[in-house]
């Protein structure tokens, strides 16, 4: 019996973790660890200081607008360029440029010369450089372990970034009062050095990417018209929209619950954005572990559900353990949500088009976020931002129902990698 149970454990942990059988993927997986935990040490002790430094929802807001709307307006760019392109080198490229912001960053802060603006200007170049990174790095996947492990790359990715995020931000509250911001900035900018290292390790084999006619613009849309045509895609990427345009905006009123509802400082500020990195860590990691991806339409309509009623929760409560839980239960949701949404797309598109179906993908996902950031500070400074997260939460929550009855009971069963891929006339 004993002898059974472990082999049946040792069989879970290798499905769990298949797509770490491929060496690139190895690499790729400890550099961006190391590099993801730097990076949510970065972002938290950004929102720190700014707020430290002006007391603004507003200004929050600016931030967050900042730092995401080149992705609205490029991501279309960095897809165009991961199918016409090399997307090994590009990802070397993209990173090296994230390192460098990194070191400016911590320069200007550890030598006391940080303004708001300079804040924002790094930001809105990191923003850019994101643009590019996201498709090319999503497409430049399937080169590391190929489509039958491709899912499971997916979610074990996103367990990392998740892994990070919980890691990165209790670092970060605790560096912060001790050492300051500016150190944070620069450890971030020596953990880009692991995931380049692991880049540059890497034996990819060339592809000669399709010589296709047509402009920057006609690949985008035709991009958006193949997500567009295809059901379960459409439906997928516009209630992720929806949850990443209002749903997640919760991160950038984190400090004002830290500080000024939950009454306390950087390292409370830390850990509540470790409890969310937590939960999407778990949700990461359990969706890893699936056999087999039937019913991710169902999956999506569940966690989407959970996720604004945790951010309702979250909004009202006054008391640090039931925010924590509420945290926890967001982070698990809106993971899943987006590891099931990133399944369905990259299950059902060719591979020729995989580039710029990704262009869609980050625009819609990380691209609304701009919009949603400065609706997020303008509401908070008219309101506060306990109830203008409640409205957003209620609006999600509405957009959830909506998936379930009008899409998820109608559409029933979506069929992934397994299913042939649909061309653009569909």
């Amino acid at each position: 019996m004993s002898a059974s149970i472990k082999c049946g454990n040792i069989l879970l942990v290798s499905i769990r973790f298949r797509a770490l059988k491929h060496r690139n993927f190895q690499l790729f997986f400890a550099g961006q660890l190391i590099s993801l935990i730097g990076t949510w040490m970065q972002s938290t002790a950004q929102l720190w200081l700014v707020y430290r430094m002006t007391n603004s929802p507003v200004l929050l807001g600016i931030f967050g607008f900042a730092s995401q709307i080149p992705i609205l307006f490029l991501a279309s760019v960095g897809g165009y360029l991961g199918d016409r392109h090399n997307r090994h080198r590009g990802v070397i490229w993209t990173q090296t440029s994230a390192m460098i912001l990194a070191f400016m960053l911590a320069a200007l802060t550890l030598l006391g010369v940080i303004r708001v603006w300079e804040i924002v200007l790094i930001a809105f170049l990191a923003g850019i450089v994101n643009a590019f990174d996201i498709p090319i790095r999503q497409a430049f996947l399937v080169q590391m372990v190929g489509m039958n492990d491709l899912p499971n790359a997916i979610a074990l990715n996103s367990s990392i970034f998740n892994g990070a995020r919980f890691v990165g931000p209790a670092i970060a509250g605790f560096a912060i009062g001790w050492v300051g911001e500016g150190w944070c900035f620069f450890l971030n900018g020596v953990s880009f050095l692991a995931v380049i290292i692991a880049l540059l390790m890497m034996q990819i084999i060339k592809i000669e990417p399709r010589a296709s006619k047509g402009s920057q613009l006609q690949y985008f849309v035709q991009g958006f018209r193949f997500a567009m045509s295809d059901r379960p895609i459409r439906s997928a990427l516009l209630l992720m929209s929806l949850m990443s345009m209002l749903g997640l905006q919760y991160a950038v009123f984190m400090p004002i619950f830290a500080r000024d509802i939950l009454h306390g400082g950087p390292q409370r500020l830390g850990v509540l954005m470790s409890v969310a990195g937590i939960g999407a860590f778990v949700g990461a990691m359990h969706f890893a572990g699936r056999t087999n991806y039937k019913g991710l339409v169902e999956w999506i309509a569940a966690t989407s559900m959970a996720c604004a009623l945790g951010l309702i929760f979250f909004s009202q409560s006054r008391f640090f353990w039931l925010s924590a839980v509420s945290l926890l239960v967001v982070g698990f949701s809106a993971t899943s949500q987006l590891a099931a949404t990133n399944t369905i797309v990259q299950g059902r598109v060719p591979d020729e088009l995989r580039g710029r179906l990704m262009a869609v993908y980050a625009t819609m996902f990380m691209g609304v976020q701009p919009i949603g950031a400065l609706i997020a500070g303008g509401v908070a400074k008219r309101i506060g931002a306990p109830y203008a997260l409640t409205a957003f939460g209620t609006v999600c929550l509405l957009g959830s129902l909506f998936f379930v009855f009008r899409v998820a009971m109608r559409l029933g069963d979506t069929k992934t990698a397994s299913e042939p891929q649909a061309g653009l006339g569909r």
